[in-house]
This record gives structure tokens, sequence and C-alpha cells, in this order.
């Protein structure tokens, strides 16, 4: 049993002695367990969030994100869920939040909130930054149009915090291919530089693609990249990385690399200079 499981239900039926139960399994919720060699991820969590509701609750926010494929949701993060028990355990965010039918739809069985949903109560309950970045990774991963988001908010529009919604969702773009693009990408916006695009296809005239630019500025052929941790961890990453910007500049990019060292007033000062150098 690879799967969060109710203890007391598998006990009873006899697929488990409480021996075997208490020796083999760990708790990770009242009367939820997994395997003890287990890694629980954010999904699982969600799984076991809802079976300590006894199945009656609607997963939300990150635990919804999760289950609807988005990726980044931090597996150690507590689980989020719409429910009228208050005394949850530690690992356990419960919110009592209205809700209608329409916003609610089953994953692999369980309720959890549409992605519409989901993205409406990350806006609302974090701040701009942090839901920008969980959102894109749910529009990314489910299709989720920020137009469908804006409509849903007109029905809540006494809800508290709901005037985040709309500078949480202007600001989402489905491009983004981690947290830290996403930060980068706010970073440019936030110091005044147009917004730049996302995914930039490189292409060798026929719409080949010979690379994907993480962001920039197409009309002025300047690209920004965040470089993470693999391509200094990884040589064979290094040395295609250095190949493929070579090849970008051979084209005409002029690219702006950045690393997680690099100071943000630093890194807009480059990219100013960039822009300048090309439009002069």
């Amino acid at each position: 049993m690879g799967e969060p499981f109710v203890g007391s239900a598998v006990v009873r039926s006899g697929v488990l002695t409480r021996h075997a139960l208490r020796t083999r399994y760990r708790a990770v919720y009242p009367d939820v367990f997994i395997r003890r060699d287990e890694v629980l991820t954010a999904s699982s969590r969600a799984k076991a969030c809802w079976l300590w509701t006894d199945r009656r609750g609607v997963l939300a926010g990150h635990s919804a994100s999760a289950l609807h494929g988005a990726g980044w949701v931090d597996p150690a993060r507590n689980a989020e869920i719409i429910h009228d028990n208050r005394h949850s355990p530690p690992g356990v965010a419960v919110w009592s939040s209205d809700i209608s039918d329409d916003e609610i739809c089953l994953i692999d069985g369980m309720r959890a909130t549409t992605p519409a949903r989901t993205a409406l109560d990350l806006a609302c309950r974090y701040p701009t930054g942090h839901a920008v970045a969980s959102i894109d990774a749910l529009c990314r991963a489910t299709e989720l149009k920020p137009s469908e988001v804006l409509e849903l908010a007109e029905r809540y529009k006494g809800r508290r915090a709901i005037r985040q919604v709309k500078a949480a969702i202007d600001l989402v773009d489905a491009g983004a291919q981690s947290p830290k693009e996403t930060w980068l990408r706010l970073l440019l916006i936030r110091a005044g530089l147009p917004r730049p695009s996302t995914q930039i296809l490189v292409h060798n005239g026929d719409f080949v693609p010979l690379a994907y630019i993480d962001m920039g500025w197409e009309d002025v052929m300047v690209g920004v990249e965040y470089d993470g941790d693999q391509h200094r961890s990884d040589r064979r990453q290094y040395v295609k990385d250095i190949k493929r910007l070579e090849m970008l500049e051979g084209l005409g990019w002029l690219i702006v690399r950045v690393v997680a060292e690099d100071h943000p007033d630093d890194i807009i000062r480059r990219v100013h200079e960039a822009l300048a150098l090309r439009r002069a």
C-alpha cells in the first residue's frame, strides 16, 4: 500500500494487523497512514488530508494545484482543504469558505476546487509574488485562462482580499518553467521594463525549433535567462549551455544570464543596458 489509507479500516478488514500497522507504516494524520519508506509528495499529502476529513472535505489551494498536476508545490507545506472541522491536526490548514458546486471537481475520486477556484483562493490568500508563481504553474498544467479567474472573482466581490486577484492575474504567464523564472519576470516588470514575452521560439526560418529563450523582447533580440543549479552541477548540461549560448549570439541575440547569486539591482541594470544598446 503505497498510497495513504485509513488505518482503522484496513485493520477491521483484516488486511493488516495492528502490529503490522504500527511497525511498517507511519501516521501522516490521525488514523491516516503511509508506508514508512514511502516519500510523501504534495499529491499524497493532499489525499491523506482528504481521508482525514472522512472524504467530506474539498481540497483547495496548493493541495488542489498538486492534484491538477501543477509543479513546484512543496510536499512539506500544510495540506489545504475546505472543511467544517476547525480542529485540524498539525500539517493541515482548514479553510472555512463559501463554495458553489460548479467550483468543485473530482480528481481520482477526491473532491477538489476547480482550476479557476484554486487560482482565486491562491490569489486571495497569498502575497502576490507567491500567488503568481503558483498560478503560473497551475495554468501551465491545466490550460486555465486568466479570464476564467477574473470572471469567477465577480461572484465574490465582497470577499476579503478579492482586490488582490486582479493584480495577481494580470501578472500570470503560463510560460514560466520555474518559480525563479516567475520571480525574474516580476522583478523586470516591477522595475518598469516592458513586459517580456516568455518561451520565445528561436527557429531556422522554417519554424523548426532551435531553442527557447526563457523571456525577453523579440523585437530587439534581447533575452533573459535564469540559470539554475544544474548548470553548475551537471558538466554535460554546462557544455551544452555554452554551445547553445554561442548559437543564439551567432543568430544576433543578446542574452542576459541570471544566477541565484545576482543582486536584483544588478540584474535590472544589466537588462536596462542590454535594451538601451539594442535601441540605440
